[in-house]
Parts: C-alpha cells; structure tokens; sequence
C-alpha cells in the first residue's frame, strides 16, 4: 500500500462519520435489545420464572443483538480517541477509555449469564427453578447490568463531557447535557429500569450530530490532518 493509500485510509478513520455510524449502530443495537428485556423480564428479580416459558425467544433474540452493539461500541470509542489525537487528556482518556470497557465487558457477563440460564431452563427446567439457581442467577444479572454496568456507562458519559469542555471539541451545551443526564444514571436506576435506555439515546443523539457536521463540511477531513 503506497504512503497516499495508507493517509487516506487513516484520514477516512479519522472523521466523524465514522463514529457517527458506530454510534448510531450502537444505539440501535444496544437500545432494541434492551426494549425487548424490559417487555419480556420482569423488573423485580424475585418473580417467578413463569416469563421463561411465554418470553425465552425474545430474550434470546435481545441477548443475540448485544455482540453486534458491543463491537459497534467498541469503534465508536475507539474513532472518539483518535479524534482527540494530541489533545487528548491521560487522565479522563484513562477513566473514559477504562469505564467504556467495564461497561461493555459486565453487559457481555450479564448476557452470557442470561444466555446461560436460558440454555439451563431448556434442559431441565423443574430442577433450575426448585434448585434456587434460577433465583440466584436472575439475581446476579439484575445487579452486574442495572447495578454496576450501567454506573459505568455514567462514568463514561461524565469522562466523555469533561474531555470536550477541555478540548473545545464539542458546544457547551452537549458536554452540560451529557452531565445531566450522566447523573440520571447514576442516581436514578432504582426508580425505573428504563432509565437505561439513556445511554443509548444519548449516543444516538452524539452520534446524528456528528454526522451532521461531517455533511455540513465536507473539507473537515482534511483539516483534521493539518
């Protein structure tokens, strides 16, 4: 590959639009299969496993969809860091880039958990649920994701916030928005569970935006390499 092929490949990485169709991905991704858990499971961890037999194939199709969004995550991060290049902070990069992937990797542990339990109560269903692991199981998913998982994702959003007020890389308004709606995360999630869709409504709107300043302007790409 000649030195002009490899610039305008990276070039091509470098601009928003490729994060943009990460994100959007993503959002889409991530925000159907969790619609399609909050319809299927319910939010209580002690109910009965009754919704196992009338839901299992929507959740397993729910739990099909989080691989794709988590791969569509990944490059969504990974286009943001290379955005920054220079300007980018050790320490919130560190924190953003650290709570990105805690995010993704307890989401993958409470799906396979998920996952797991489904497989289970195919097999023998009676001895899942007179055993105890059913509950015990349900339980564990309930914390790592509405628990854990999803303060993570509030921690990215704040890290996110605080690297564009440093950089100037994005308005105001979306880093003090990105707060706001960070702190619903992390303060919120015992009130309702669809708090959660905030993440990727938020990375949808990011993400749109993104797109609209690439088509806005289209010489943005070769400023960033100036």
């Amino acid at each position: 590959m000649t030195d002009a092929q490899t610039l305008s490949t990276r070039r091509k990485l470098k601009t928003p639009r490729a994060a943009a169709i990460a994100g959007i991905l993503f959002a889409l991704l991530y925000g159907a299969s969790l619609a399609l858990i909050r319809i299927s499971i319910p939010a209580d961890p002690t109910v009965e496993s009754a919704w196992l037999q009338t839901n299992s194939r929507t959740v397993a199709l729910a739990l099909n969809l989080m691989p794709y969004a988590g791969i569509a995550f990944l490059w969504f991060i990974g286009v943001i860091r290379d955005r920054l290049g220079d300007l980018e902070d050790r320490l919130f990069a560190t924190v953003f880039l650290g709570s990105g992937l805690l995010f993704l990797a307890l989401t993958f542990a409470s799906a396979a958990q998920a996952g797991g339990l489904l497989s289970s109560y195919m097999i023998a269903p009676s001895t899942l649920v007179e055993s105890g692991v059913f509950t015990y199981s349900r339980a564990v998913m309930y914390e790592t994701i509405n628990v854990y998982a999803i303060r993570m994702a509030g921690v990215f959003m704040i890290s996110l916030g605080t690297i564009w007020l440093r950089t100037g890389l994005m308005r105001r308004g979306w880093a003090i928005l990105t707060y706001a709606l960070a702190l619903v995360l992390l303060l919120s999630i015992s009130y309702s569970l669809w708090v959660t869709l905030i993440l990727p409504i938020w990375v949808l709107v990011v993400s749109v935006y993104f797109l609209i300043l690439n088509l806005r302007e289209p010489g943005m790409d070769a400023l960033d390499e100036n």
